[in-house]
């Protein structure tokens, strides 16, 4: 295990410049509870001045009521330290809860900004960046926020209160000692600076750790994870991954615990040899009744309410520097763009009737990189059925992400109806197209909730048309709780031809104009396959489909079929004018769905053979 120096760390590449720390930006976020913060700083005031009484009171009873053998006035002085003790109790109670107030504010605020942020980015940011890490900024950042936002502001104005009013005082008491007090303070704040870089650093390094800690975790002990390293028999291997990725962690946080130990230690040296030389010099002057007993003893617990807060006011430092290292990580993730937002002076799409057209569009996922789609131009009218066909890698899924608008092209337009996507507000949008994706999702909660999610005002009625529609109805009813089933993460309860199912009477419910579907259903067995089938007639009839296909049936009923190769469209026509070409399409179907039709056809055989009387042979 390495510990590093404040040299070592300042010798690392991509440092953040601490003097580039958004001060003003971090502060914004409490403006506002600008009402409580004033409360607090009252509580504080109060409190400070509760506490300078005790140690006159203190000085009162030894100078005063205890050589003069007044009772009356010792009783008196004894009553109000009890007093202002339990004055002071309860100003901390009120001052606690007002703190606990702005703190939880002010995550509840960022947590909502982040994630509404999140919301707001493209597809591209989510493939490109791992789930664990993102929940580890939300999660984990904003919740170690916590001791500053919810102590480190208050404690912060309740010791510099503290020190420049029990500094006041200390001069009114005596001068001399006052300045001898003071003269070894600056010991507390000097090393401040040099520890709190290494807490900044330290501290965004133990952040990053801990986000590959999470999204290690997230991958592997996701339904999806687990059961891929149960299968590949790699437990023993994931627990070592784990047992190195853990190790880096506690090594990193090991790091930022020490940070500074030395220089707190001689802070805590110094907080008890103050008193030490206030007694000397301050004994002396008892003997020579140059000074009374009771200021000294006073000036000792003066000493020591002026230390406290300085000795604090300096771990302070350390703490909020080590707290905007996490902001720092969050305002990385805030200030990401959104490449894919409504523009001002958008328009709401109407009810369209689905005609959509590509002109011109080139589209490539980062500036530089290869072209995805070259130059495609695409005319589908209302209601027509277009299958998407082409090998792997041609360009499908992303053209048909470009309807939705997931992603803008870089060159070219998309129309609907005539409305360019980049001037039509995205919620118009997303309201009319459905889509059903290769991989089924389903959230960890009851088929219900699924569905509705489509239509949350949906009647149980429209619900349950939606669920027939689908053929899925009758297995839902089924299940011992029905459409209150549970279906578990990712809805691995179901199989796949029901989540499928589900998945179509979702969209169903939504009634879309413009539906995109990527049917893959390879993996399904023979009565899901058709089941499907029936629900795809009924999903896609009267609607602007855009398919891509996987199975024959859907490419025979296609009005058009587009065939892409390379991101450029190579061929389009019917599934008779593409076979008579004798290009790449006739090539795709004799590979991928010659054996589906001669299923088919032999299917077909079999149906008109059972339909045929018997024939008796005796």
């Amino acid at each position: 295990m390495r510990y590093y120096t404040a040299v070592d760390w300042g010798a690392e590449k991509g440092r953040e410049p601490l003097r580039n720390i958004p001060w003003g930006r971090i502060i914004g976020y409490f403006r506002p509870y600008a009402a409580a913060l004033w409360a607090v700083l009252g509580c504080i005031v109060l409190s400070s001045v509760l506490g300078l009484l005790q140690p006159l009171l203190i000085r009162g009873i030894i100078d005063y009521a205890i050589p003069s053998g007044r009772f009356g006035l010792l009783n008196l002085l004894c009553l109000l330290m009890i007093a202002t003790a339990f004055a002071g109790a309860g100003v901390g109670v009120l001052q606690g809860y007002l703190n606990a107030k702005i703190g939880q504010g002010v995550m509840f605020d960022l947590r909502n900004q982040l994630y509404r942020h999140l919301l707001r980015m493209p597809l591209q940011f989510f493939t490109n960046t791992k789930t664990g890490e993102i929940m580890s900024r939300v999660n984990n950042d904003v919740n170690n926020l916590q001791m500053v936002v919810s102590d480190t502001v208050s404690n912060s104005l309740k010791n510099i209160v503290s020190v420049i009013t029990t500094v006041v005082t200390m001069f009114w008491l005596d001068w001399r000692l006052a300045l001898l007090s003071l003269v070894i303070l600056p010991l507390f704040i000097v090393p401040t600076r040099r520890v709190g870089q290494m807490s900044f650093r330290l501290k965004k390094k133990t952040q990053e750790k801990m986000a590959d800690l999470s999204a290690l975790m997230q991958e592997t002990l996701g339904v999806s994870g687990i059961l891929l390293v149960k299968t590949f028999n790699k437990e023993e291997a994931e627990a070592a991954r784990f047992e190195a990725r853990n190790r880096e962690l506690m090594e990193a946080q090991m790091r930022q615990s020490l940070v500074g130990r030395w220089f707190f230690m001689l802070l805590t040296a110094i907080s008890t040899a103050g008193p030490a030389i206030i007694y000397w010099f301050g004994g002396r002057a008892v003997m020579g009744d140059a000074m009374t007993l009771g200021t000294v003893v006073a000036f000792t617990a003066y000493l020591t309410q002026l230390y406290g807060p300085v000795s604090a006011l300096a771990n302070i430092h350390v703490n909020v520097m080590g707290s905007a290292a996490l902001f720092v990580r969050l305002f990385d993730y805030l200030d990401k763009p959104v490449e894919i937002e409504d523009r001002p002076g958008a328009v709401d799409l109407p009810k369209v009737g689905g005609r959509i057209e590509f002109s011109g569009v080139r589209f490539r996922y980062r500036p530089g990189g290869e072209w995805v789609l070259r130059g495609i131009d695409l005319t589908i009218e209302p209601g027509q059925l277009v299958a998407l066909v082409g090998p792997s890698g041609a360009g499908k899924t992303t053209l048909s992400h470009l309807i939705p608008r997931l992603y803008d092209p870089e060159e070219g337009t998309v129309r609907i109806d005539g409305y360019d996507l980049r001037e039509v507000r995205l919620s118009s949008l997303h309201e009319q197209i459905g889509v059903v994706t290769q991989e089924t999702f389903l959230f960890h909660a009851s088929l219900r909730d699924n569905l509705l999610y489509a239509k949350p005002d949906a009647t149980e009625e429209e619900m349950i048309a939606a669920a027939k529609a689908a053929y899925i109805h009758d297995r839902i009813v089924q299940l011992p709780d029905g459409y209150d089933t549970l279906v578990g993460e990712r809805g691995y309860k179901l199989s796949g031809g029901e989540k499928q199912r589900i998945a179509l009477a979702r969209v169903i419910l939504k009634n879309p104009r413009i539906l995109i579907l990527d049917e893959a259903t390879s993996a399904l067995d023979s009565h899901s396959e058709r089941c499907i089938q029936a629900a795809l007639e009924t999903l896609l009839r009267g609607r602007t489909s855009i398919v891509i296909a996987h199975r024959l049936s859907t490419i025979l009923k296609a009005d058009q079929i587009v065939v892409l190769d390379k991101g450029r469209i190579v061929e389009k026509g019917t599934h008779r004018e593409l076979l008579a070409k004798g290009g790449l399409y006739a090539q795709l179907y004799k590979e991928q769905f010659a054996e589906q039709e001669e299923r088919r056809e032999t299917g077909g055989a079999r149906a008109k053979r059972a339909e045929r009387p018997s024939l008796s042979l005796g």
